[in-house]
């Protein structure tokens, strides 16, 4: 059983910073693919970024140049660094993690609130 165990939401003004984490157990073949989705009341969800176990990366158009996904492998830990936040931004942010083959599993959800 893969657990996965999200920090990072907030509230953060417009033009800020903010960083997602997320710490998933079990096998290092259960997260080939480490990913970030987010699902809003104005939207429904999508694919922010992926990673994947050897390294390539891909991102919503939306968020291309101001996200950044990364991992570390040793801990099973994938990260969201998110700049220049945008009010369209806010959402809550779910952790996601698959095999090559499937079985995909999610955190919980973080809030994050992008707001004057």
């Amino acid at each position: 059983q893969v657990q996965l165990v999200e920090s990072g939401g907030g509230v953060v003004r417009p033009g800020g910073s903010l960083e997602l984490s997320c710490t998933a157990s079990g096998p290092a073949s259960s997260r080939y693919y480490m990913s970030w989705y987010r699902h809003s009341l104005s939207k429904e969800r999508e694919l922010v970024a992926r990673a994947t176990d050897v390294g390539t990366t891909e991102y919503v158009e939306s968020v291309k140049g101001r996200f950044t996904i990364s991992r570390d492998n040793t801990k099973g830990t994938v990260y969201l660094h998110m700049n220049s936040l945008r009010p369209e931004d806010t959402a809550v942010y779910y952790c996601n993690v698959e095999s090559r083959y499937g079985s995909p599993y999610w955190g919980k959800g973080t809030l994050v609130i992008v707001s004057t």
